[in-house]
């Protein structure tokens, strides 16, 4: 039986991916992670609570892990990116260095890495191959650029020590889990729409012009990827895009997520704000990579995915329906 670390496990994609993890009888569980994991991690996994960004603590997480998904990171929407540019940096490449060695240290035989689209913000190619990473031009956030910087402590750990990985980048996660924050933009935009809809607001207020476009993926596709990959013999030195093929524009996610809380169709309506410094204009990967060398693709519908999100959402408190 394996043992799989997973950092950053009571996160939303955390959550699903340790799902995924419990449901396969191949695998057991350590999650690491300073925020409380809910009573079902807690009684299906062991737990580990320390700053993985201090090597002592790295260690003990990933000692007796046969295997370790690597996602404790700063996230979140495209203003959270803009608020703590130096914060997210200073955190990631922190973890990078102490979990990174970690692996080195325990001799694990995969170290997943889950990256993500914004190393391509700047992509000329659509859809964007995961070959076109070279020829991408750098990341202008900061957040891109320290996912990229991920990417690279992975490889060269794999050409110095020959640490064995996997790179996985999902792209546009939503889903069941993650809550929407008081201010628009901190959140990721499937939350933040919601709430707006579910909160009365109209016209349904969008960051630019709405002709940006995304491929959402809900995090159950996205862990089984993820999942998929770890466990891959294709997937060893390998990296992927995880995630759906469907590109949209932001206008037209603003309106099935309209349409899914039960809206009319004939009463939407959006408002334009201004957008930020750094707001990728267009975003579509191939998916290609992941179904030729490790049979998989996502599955899981926009509309069916949303309209779950909505429900789950509905069920708590931090956000309630009009009359």
């Amino acid at each position: 039986m394996s043992r799989v670390l997973v950092t950053g496990g009571a996160g939303t994609i955390g959550a699903a991916v340790v799902r995924r993890l419990l449901a396969d009888p191949a695998y057991e569980v350590r999650v690491s992670d300073q925020r409380a994991a809910p009573q079902w991690m807690r009684e299906g996994c062991e737990v580990h609570t320390g700053d993985l960004r201090e090597l002592k603590e790295a260690r003990a997480a990933t000692q007796g892990c046969t295997h370790v998904i690597h996602l404790a990171a700063i996230v979140g929407g495209i203003a959270n990116f803009h608020r703590l540019p130096h914060t997210l940096t200073e955190v990631n490449n922190a973890l990078y260095n102490a979990v990174i060695r970690a692996a080195l240290d325990e001799q694990v035989e995969r170290f997943t890495y889950v990256s993500s689209s914004m190393v391509f913000e700047r992509a000329t190619e659509f859809p964007t191959t995961e070959a076109h990473l070279p020829d991408c031009p750098t990341p202008q956030s900061a957040y891109g650029f320290s996912k990229l910087t991920g990417e690279v402590y992975c490889r060269a750990a794999h050409d110095e020590h020959e640490l064995p990985f996997t790179i996985c980048r999902p792209f546009n996660a939503y889903g069941p889990g993650e809550v929407p924050d008081a201010e628009p933009g901190i959140a990721h935009a499937v939350p933040d729409l919601i709430k707006k809809v579910l909160s009365g607001q109209r016209p349904l207020q969008i960051f630019g012009s709405g002709e940006q476009t995304r491929t959402l993926t809900h995090v159950d596709d996205i862990a089984d990827g993820i999942v998929t990959a770890m466990g891959s013999p294709a997937g060893l030195n390998e990296d992927f895009n995880i995630s759906a093929a469907q590109e949209l524009t932001v206008a037209e996610i603003a309106r099935i997520v309209w349409e899914c809380c039960g809206e009319d169709p004939e009463q939407f309506a959006l408002e334009h704000l201004p957008s930020f410094t750094v707001d990728v204009v267009r975003r579509w990967p191939s998916v290609s990579k992941a179904k030729e060398l490790l049979g998989w693709e996502a599955k899981i519908g926009v509309r069916e995915g949303i309209t779950a999100t909505v429900g789950w959402l509905r069920e708590r408190e931090t956000i309630g329906s009009r009359p």
